[in-house]
């Protein structure tokens, strides 16, 4: 049974099976219950479902972006080198 906050049908089987798989890694049954109810919440975040997504949302683009960056940065350094 998921705990009150994970609500759904497609919520309450995903937090099961996280709890199940989480169980047959070795974990406790706290501890099992604490990973898969983060993990739900975590997705419903990520979909904008919840008065915090915002802020996730916001935070992902801008780890995107500095990936960006630093790849297009790496780009220039390889070039230079190659004209010397």
């Amino acid at each position: 049974m998921p705990p009150r906050g994970v609500t759904g049908r497609r919520n309450a089987r995903q937090y099961e099976h996280i709890k199940d798989s989480e169980l047959k890694q070795g974990r406790s049954t706290k501890r099992a219950t604490q990973i898969a109810a983060a993990t739900v919440n975590k997705r419903r975040a990520a979909e904008g479902k919840t008065k915090t997504a915002g802020s996730r949302k916001t935070s992902s683009r801008a780890a995107a972006t500095r990936k960006t960056s630093s790849r297009k940065s790496s780009g220039r350094k390889k070039s230079a080198a190659k004209k010397r």
